[in-house]
């Protein structure tokens, strides 16, 4: 089993955890060596279900905050092991997000009497199906574990904290069409043609960007798959357009669902998947103290991330942590040094 050294150096901490691949579905001997590491300090209490691993303190505190993290990366592109170039780290998980699980796992060992009570999460599967997801799976099975007055997603944000996140809903739209041999397509009606009303009403939207609780959300409304045909010589009977819609906090799924059978009036929708969005949360008195000791001014978050899966326990939460998200899941990946030993301070003094 990897040996992880969590009073040492945070850098070094971030480069051992790239190290050991951890693509979604193969977390186990990270989450090993997460457990492992943890069990050697007196002030936390560890409890595991599969490759998600919760340490807490239990200091009788009047609030909670909760510190989250996923262990998983996507797919390996040839770029592990990590490369120091000057101040930057690259390489698989640099960014997204083991640089910012090393942070929580120092916070972990090094802080026995922090001012409040800390749960930290570490989870796997969260880079596929979303019913696969560790913190997922915490929340249904384990509730009590994630309980909090406030939590931080350490998600890149290139520093800033950027407050709730958006909603996700995926649809597809299928558009009828009379099958005919291409010889005699006017015996039929072409499928992939009519569907040009989909992407009439695509085009023609104007998405929302609401204020919401002081940060501005962008929504978006997007065609990302389409599908019609069975061969070269028949007029095709149908074509489904798969459509993609981001929503801001201010709308719940059952609201950013009617909004989409309004847009589409006249053709037949079906949700194939939704998941709520966050509200920003910031109004919470342990949030304003962290904004104010961070010193930028708040962002939304324009992405879903977990922050929503707190939001369904009730406990408001907000995306912080060193990197780009922009280039999380590139092959180029890469995490600049100082950001990590910045929000390793920013925490411990918050928490301290």
């Amino acid at each position: 089993m990897a040996h992880l050294d969590l009073t040492g150096d945070v850098v070094a901490l971030t480069r051992t955890l790239c190290d050991i691949p951890s693509v979604s579905g193969d977390e186990k001997q990270l989450a090993d060596a997460v457990e492992s590491a943890l069990r050697e300090f007196a002030h936390l209490e560890v409890l595991r279900d599969g490759d998600a691993v919760v340490a807490r303190t239990g200091l009788g505190r009047a609030t909670r905050v909760v510190l989250a993290g996923h262990l998983d990366t996507v797919p390996i592109a040839n770029n592990l092991p990590v490369v120091e170039d000057g101040d930057l780290l690259r390489g698989r998980g640099t960014v997204d997000m083991k640089a910012g699980v090393a942070v929580m796992l120092q916070l972990a060992a090094l802080l026995t009497t922090p001012r409040y009570d800390i749960t930290y999460v570490f989870y796997d599967h969260e880079e596929v199906a979303a019913k696969l997801n560790g913190l997922g799976r915490l929340v249904r099975n384990h509730p009590a574990w994630l309980t909090g007055d406030f939590a931080i997603l350490g998600e890149p944000s290139d520093g800033t904290v950027e407050g709730g996140c958006q909603g996700t809903m995926r649809v597809k739209i299928t558009v009828p069409g009379v099958a005919a041999h291409a010889a005699r397509s006017w015996r039929g009606s072409n499928a992939i043609h009519s569907a040009g009303g989909v992407l009439d009403v695509l085009r023609a939207y104007e998405p929302r960007r609401p204020i919401v609780e002081g940060l501005q959300y962008h929504e978006g409304l997007n065609a990302v798959k389409i599908e019609g045909g069975i061969a070269g010589n028949v007029i095709p009977d149908l074509c489904t357009v798969f459509v993609n819609y981001r929503f801001a906090p201010d709308r719940d799924v059952a609201t950013a669902e009617a909004h989409l059978r309004e847009v589409f009036t006249g053709f037949a929708l079906e949700v194939t998947d939704a998941a709520p969005g966050a509200r920003p949360g910031l109004d919470q008195p342990a949030a304003k103290e962290f904004v104010e000791l961070v010193g930028r001014t708040p962002q939304a978050k324009l992405g879903w991330t977990d922050v929503a899966r707190f939001a369904t326990l009730g406990v408001p939460a907000v995306n912080y942590g060193p990197g780009d998200p922009l280039l999380a899941h590139t092959d180029g990946e890469f995490v600049p040094v100082p950001e990590i030993r910045t929000a390793l301070g920013n925490l411990t003094r918050w928490l301290i």
